[in-house]
């Protein structure tokens, strides 16, 4: 058995909200912030009005971003999960290339205060079915204007409608964490039906 959890969304519980609790639905799309570091640097420069340069040596000095972190500012990690997300859940073969994407490093925080005058804030959405990850505009009181390291994803149903998980991404306990919960799982399901 294989788990991958962990993977698609640090702590947040979607791949098995999906599979356990979704069964009797179709689910027509995801969409969500799947990067605990791009959304912190971009929390960081709204609310603190910092340079995208300034947030990302702050995420760095505080163990979020990785020394080099062009994985996840240019959207290559959210890109991953999406692919992820396509082939377990919908059915796809979908490829890192088949994804269209536009990372966050020339997010000014212009942009960002601009974006907030409207009602807004600037989130790197990655979707699926659609394979697609680039800074959006999310409404100020949308699920998905979570600040911080947390991640968060919004299934849209045909019969449930549209459900929103929320969970922390970023960060090494919080990483460890899920893979924890991902082989206690393996484990309480083996015990279950050996």
């Amino acid at each position: 058995m294989l788990k991958y959890e962990a993977t698609v969304g640090g702590t947040m519980p979607l791949i098995s909200l999906i599979e356990k609790n979704l069964v009797g639905n179709e689910i027509l799309s995801i969409r969500g912030i799947f990067n605990g570091t791009c959304n912190y640097i971009l929390t960081r420069m709204m609310e603190e009005k910092y340079t995208y340069s300034y947030a990302l040596t702050e995420a760095q000095e505080l163990g979020i971003a990785e020394a080099d972190p062009a994985y996840d500012v240019d959207g290559i990690d959210t890109a991953g999960k999406v692919v992820i997300l396509a082939n377990s859940i919908f059915g796809m073969d979908a490829k890192y290339d088949d994804v269209s994407v536009t990372g966050i490093r020339d997010i000014t925080p212009e942009a960002l205060n601009l974006a907030w005058e409207r009602g807004y804030l600037v989130k790197l959405i990655g979707e699926v079915p659609a394979l697609t990850v680039k800074p959006m505009l999310v409404p100020r009181r949308s699920p998905l204007a979570v600040g911080g390291t947390l991640n968060v994803a919004s299934i849209e149903t045909d019969l449930s409608g549209t459900i929103t998980v929320t969970g922390l991404g970023a960060g090494s306990i919080e990483t460890a964490s899920a893979i924890v919960s991902d082989v206690v799982s393996i484990y309480t399901s083996r015990q279950i039906d050996p």
